[in-house]
């Protein structure tokens, strides 16, 4: 049996940033003990963010969460880690900003 792409369902879009109902979802590409938190433009289709902190006992991700909440100008309870807890990629749920803003933020600081 020969499979198509087409008969393969996409399970998550190619793109950085999307939208959803409640706002944003990012692929994040991290980077823990940098030398100082920012952001890197992209790492193989996902945003690339350099973190300062190690990644130790969960340090790393909730600096991310900090970072990124930040950048974007909300709330750190509007941005959850919703995959990859324990891995370098990870998914970023934002709620309270549109795809536009997010966009443009988060291109102009890469």
């Amino acid at each position: 049996m020969i499979l198509r792409c087409a008969d393969i369902p996409i399970l998550m879009s190619l793109e950085p940033i999307e939208a959803t109902e409640q706002g944003v979802r990012l692929r994040v590409h991290m980077q823990p003990g940098a030398k100082r938190s920012q952001w890197q433009g992209l790492h193989g289709g996902a945003l690339k963010l350099q973190i300062q902190a190690p990644p130790v006992e969960g340090k790393a991700n909730k600096a991310a969460i900090a970072f990124i909440a930040k950048s974007l100008g909300v709330a750190r309870g509007n941005v959850e880690l919703t995959a990859g807890q324990t891995s370098r990629e990870k998914t970023f749920a934002v709620s309270g900003v549109d795809l536009k803003t997010a966009r443009e933020i988060l291109i102009s600081r890469g």
